[in-house]
């Protein structure tokens, strides 16, 4: 496998040996008002800051440049809604406009360079203007997910001190219309800002505002109709294009920033490089706009590569049905789609044949990328069967804002190891560390770190808070940033991430991962998917407990699948594992992003204080889980 690898590691060598030459050659993919003759200076902000002279206008690169260069008439953006039916393209000419628009309406409203603008949004196409039109005047956007409730919203507004909250009159679900405007009154009641003004995009189907609701507001369309339409204003590459808050925070929320040159610089890199995805392509990242994944890829990733995004409204199933991914390839002729695992597995959960797949003709799928949870080994296999195509996993967070560990699909692609999301990308110094800060050998779980600095794009502090960014990140392990995962490299370097090190238990003084036990009792033909937490015991401190949704269509005695999955983890893992116990439920609970609550499940076993996180995709589906999980509690 070496040659396959010897373009990868000149690269990744070449940026962790001279970064500065590396990462200002990926800068000239960003066209800059004044280019930037310094790639990294220490010595600003609490862990430096990059292209420090540099000034640029992250608007400007997304959209006008590419009408400038002549493809003004190429698609930009595609909204597909399985809710409502309706289909939209708009080409980069007609997005500029409408952005430069209501950048001017944004203008109206007092928004100058290093304003807040809150925007508060389902999948509609208007959330990514107004996220443009922010950019585009210099001012900072922060999006929250449009199914949080009024407290979660309230604290966002309180924390980033908006001058303007730009929303709609609702959202759609597979079953429901969720109204918006009660809960924004109720927000900006909560927060202190009832006279805040509010921008209301209006959908048909809702109510609008309540009688006897009051806000400060103003209509979308009339506005955009009058407005004058507004310049790009330049902004230094380490000003703040967005905040965004991490989900499932209870109180003080930390507002992840993310610079303008930086992040450019890094998106760009990644869309030629990690995606293979250049000017004219189509691209589909079926994530949410709320979450980092829909910031960096549904987006600034693919518009500042003038590519061609898709951005869609529905579910993976049930809008009709399992088919629906299929429908929208083989509709918009995609090139790539970047999903999480979590909807992989809903869709074979459905159509574990994939029967549906037939009707369409996806031949213009070339790859087909995963993050955000871990892909389990037989995840990967169904995927790669039914599609015939690469399937690359990748793994960050909302922190870093794109991939931390990877396999470049526009490099020589490396041989794709299933578990693993392959190896460490370019600017990421990754390194596996004991407890005591000491690197531990190839095959030994620990903490996954990287080496400071970290590359462009990555997290530049916390909202208004320095020293929170110091002590969350970088205060466990000096000179490294802790990602809060555990894991192990491989003798070829191949990074297999665990899970959070809180998912590691001790058992008997064994400490084992409940990541590599999920890993196993996902390979059990019958299940789709599965948890596996450690819950207290009286006699060896901790045991694994599993809880396993089935396929669709299947049908095992409970007991008869208990003993069969006690028998696989003892096999592959060994009797050291302790697993003696899993049980069957419907549904596991999951935020809307698709990450498992594995932590709240535990403290529901453990009997202690939970809250359940405000990004629960179901909550309902804890309130059916909550019995089953205090009965696995020994007797004290």
């Amino acid at each position: 496998m070496g040659q396959n690898i010897i373009g990868y590691r000149d690269e990744y060598q070449r940026s962790l040996d001279d970064p500065e030459g590396f990462w200002l050659d990926a800068a000239q993919a960003v066209e800059w008002t004044v280019p930037p003759t310094q790639a990294f200076d220490g010595g600003q902000g609490p862990a430096g800051r990059w292209f420090p002279d540099g000034e640029m206008n992250t608007a400007y690169n997304a959209l006008d440049r590419h009408v400038a260069a002549g493809r003004g008439e190429q698609p930009a953006l595609i909204h597909d809604s399985a809710m409502t039916g309706a289909q939209r393209s708009y080409s980069y000419s007609e997005l500029t406009d409408q952005v430069a628009r209501f950048a001017g309406v944004l203008r109206a409203q007092g928004v100058r360079k290093g304003d807040r603008v809150l925007i508060y949004m389902p999948m509609i196409p208007e959330a990514a203007i107004a996220m443009l039109a922010a950019a585009r005047l210099g001012a900072i956007h922060s999006v929250v997910f449009g199914g949080f409730a009024a407290s979660e919203l309230a604290t966002r507004l309180k924390d980033a001190t908006p001058v303007v909250l730009v929303t709609t009159t609702g959202g759609l679900e597979p079953n429901r219309a969720i109204e918006y405007l009660p809960t924004v009154h109720e927000a900006l009641t909560k927060a202190g800002t009832p006279e805040l003004p509010v921008i209301i995009k209006h959908r048909e189907g809702f109510t609008g505002l309540p009688e006897g609701l009051e806000l400060n507001f103003t209509d979308w369309d009339a506005a955009l109709a009058a407005a004058e339409p507004a310049e790009c204003v330049p902004v230094k590459a380490s000003d703040t294009l967005y905040i965004l808050y991490t989900s499932g925070t209870t109180g003080t929320p930390k507002g992840v920033v993310r610079d303008n040159g930086g992040h450019a610089v890094a998106l760009l890199w990644t869309m030629a490089k990690l995606y293979n995805i250049g000017a004219g392509d189509v691209w589909w990242t079926a994530s949410d706009v709320g979450w980092v994944v829909g910031h960096s890829y549904i987006v600034y990733g693919p518009l500042l590569a003038g590519a061609t995004t898709l951005m869609y409204e529905g579910k993976p199933v049930g809008t009709p049905d399992a088919g629906a991914f299929w429908r929208v390839i083989e509709a918009h002729r995609v090139k790539a789609l970047f999903t999480a695992p979590t909807a992989l597995r809903a869709i074979r959960k459905m159509d574990p044949e994939a029967a549906l797949l037939k009707k369409y003709d996806v031949g213009t799928l070339q790859t087909l990328f995963t993050a955000g949870e871990r892909l389990d080994t037989d995840t990967y296999h169904w995927a790669k069967k039914v599609l015939g195509i690469p399937v690359v996993d990748h793994w960050w967070q909302t922190e870093t804002g794109w991939g931390i560990v990877g396999n470049p699909q526009g490099m020589d692609p490396l041989p794709i190891k299933a578990g693993s999301p392959s190896l460490p990308l370019p600017g990421y110094d990754l390194r596996i560390l004991d407890g005591f800060g000491e690197e531990v050998a190839a095959g030994e779980e620990g903490n996954i770190v990287l080496a400071l600095p970290l590359p462009p794009g990555t997290l530049t502090t916390l909202w208004g808070n320095d020293q929170r960014y110091v002590d969350s990140y970088l205060g466990a392990f000096p000179g490294f940033y802790a990602t809060g995962d555990s894991g192990y490299r491989d003798g070829d370097g191949y990074v297999f991430v665990m899970g959070r090190t809180d998912d590691i238990i001790n058992v008997a003084g064994h400490r084992l991962s409940t990541g590599a036990m999920e890993q196993v009792v996902g390979t059990h033909p019958a299940v789709a998917e599965c948890a596996v937490i450690g819950v207290v015991d009286a006699l060896k401190g901790q045991k694994a407990m599993g809880f396993v949704v089935l396929k669709a269509g299947v049908s095992i005695d409970p007991e008869v699948l208990e003993r069969e999955l006690v028998a696989l983890v003892r096999r592959e893992i060994g009797p050291v594992a302790d697993f003696k116990n899993a049980v069957v439920v419907d549904a596991l609970p999951k935020t809307r992003s698709g990450k498992i609550l594995r932590k709240t499940m535990r403290q529901i076993a453990d009997g202690e204080q939970y809250t359940v996180p405000s990004t629960i995709e179901d909550p309902a589906v804890i309130e059916v889980l909550a019995p089953l999980l205090l009965a696995t509690r020994a007797p004290q």
